[in-house]
């Protein structure tokens, strides 16, 4: 491939927000790194469900592939990311059949006549062996989830392609097919073969659905024109993964990745089933994780809670995160006991605060011990996921992390052992990172 006259650029299709950057393989920088809000969910669906117009994600990567693009020459190379789970329905052109239903969406925990709610039903319709083989996912917010509960409900066209809300974009825009990168497809590969797991997908009636193309590597995956521009599209790869490849995850290390929501991984040479979560990783390695972890999420219910009176007399608070951080910063330690699984997680589906006190019920003291009982909630799923210890160090990566750095101390005394921070945006130098694995330095960005 000739780069001697092309341009690359960096997006990251995230839950909370859309991010882009020009990626400077010369230097091995992000630059003109630029922030779109994520779409609001829409409001005309019951409160359990989170459903976005997909036309305004489409919109938000066209703005940021036009800003990105302002001075640059040659061809544009898109390496692009993107939140997990959830789904959308597409057609062969890149057309939408339905709105993206996110990973977010509880709709499957609606308890049954049978007394089971739709994922517990869904779960024990696969053997155990099945279960293993597709690396144990299935969570409310599955793309297997939702799929199911839509042809049970007759809501999913025979025609309809399923696709993550990233590939839907570059399909649209492309105007051609959707494909899906091996680590996007969670939860639905035969992690041995690294292929579609047709007995899994036809034990819960999936195996008539027109499945995308699976791509494996790095390399381009389509083209197509904008603005009179060309630009070759590579991924779209899962932005956990990501994120991990952009920290620089080694194998002796554990990470704990905290933004809206939170995982702890580990890197693995090969597939070894186990009582965690298993991904495809890149450079053909997998990844042992727990995720669905309570953080940001959990955190900005709290949040929504405490800023609830003042948002209802129109006061618009600016800095609250950073207000959060300062109240906590004074205090040495906290009584208050906090689960804060608010939503289902693999530790709990129901939160609480206990042993409070009109001295100790402050914003400062209620923050600290959400993040103590964080730190708490890493260290149980570590010793679910090495129970041999086979890790001497910590990475902490994300963006609540960086917010609230009183929980990287917290993480740190939990588990006794060295904590390296990642600061920046991860996804997006992950993104840098691939993008330099794969091409020549090359940029012609003024």
């Amino acid at each position: 491939m000739d780069h001697s006259r092309s341009f690359h650029i960096a997006i990251d299709v995230g839950s909370t927000s859309i991010k882009g950057a020009r990626l400077d393989l010369i230097a091995n920088e992000l630059t003109a790194i630029t922030t779109l809000p994520f779409p609001v969910p829409l409001s005309d669906v019951p409160p359990e469900w989170v459903v976005i117009d997909p036309r305004l994600v489409v919109g938000s990567v066209k703005q940021l592939i036009q800003r990105l693009s302002d001075g640059c020459e040659g061809v544009g190379h898109i390496w692009i990311c993107g939140q997990m789970g959830g789904v959308i329905l597409a057609d062969k052109l890149g057309n939408a059949l339905s709105r993206y239903i996110s990973w977010r969406d509880q709709r499957s925990l609606a308890v049954l006549t049978n007394g089971k709610s739709f994922l517990q039903n869904l779960r024990e319709a696969f053997s155990d062996d099945v279960w293993s083989c597709i690396g144990r996912e299935l969570q409310p917010g599955s793309t297997s989830t939702i799929l199911s509960w839509l042809k049970k409900q007759d809501r999913l066209p025979a025609e309809a392609i399923p696709c993550s809300i990233a590939d839907f974009v570059v399909a649209n825009l492309a105007r051609k097919s959707p494909t899906m990168h091996v680590t996007y497809a969670i939860g639905l590969l035969d992690l041995h073969s690294v292929d579609w797991h047709r007995q899994a997908l036809e034990q819960i009636g999936l195996d008539k659905v027109p499945w995308p193309k699976l791509i494996h590597g790095l390399e381009p995956m389509v083209g197509f024109q904008f603005e009179g521009r060309s630009y070759e599209v590579h991924g779209c790869f899962g932005d956990h993964q990501t994120a991990l490849w952009g920290a620089s995850l080694e194998s002796e290390e554990l990470s704990i990745n905290a933004s809206t929501g939170s995982q702890v991984s580990q890197r693995t040479k090969q597939f070894v089933p186990g009582p965690y979560q298993t991904r495809v990783y890149f450079g053909g390695e997998m990844l042992n994780t727990v995720t669905h972890l309570p953080a940001g999420r959990a955190l900005n219910a709290l949040v929504s809670l405490l800023t609830e009176l003042s948002q209802a007399e129109g006061q618009v608070l600016n800095k609250v995160w950073e207000n959060i951080a300062h109240k906590m910063r004074p205090i040495a330690e906290t009584d208050i006991d906090a689960n804060i699984n608010f939503y289902s997680s693999p530790l709990g589906s129901t939160g609480s605060f206990s042993n409070l006190t009109t001295e100790n019920l402050t914003v400062g003291n209620l923050f600290l011990s959400a993040c103590k009982a964080m730190a708490e909630n890493y260290f149980t799923v570590a010793q679910r996921l090495a129970p041999n210890r086979s890790f001497g160090s910590l990475v902490l990566s994300g963006g609540l992390a960086q917010s609230l750095p009183r929980l990287a101390d917290l993480i740190r005394k939990r588990f006794s052992m060295p904590l390296r921070e990642v600061h920046g945006e991860d996804t997006l130098l992950g993104l840098l990172k691939l993008a330099r694995h794969f091409s020549a330095p090359s940029s012609t960005c003024s």
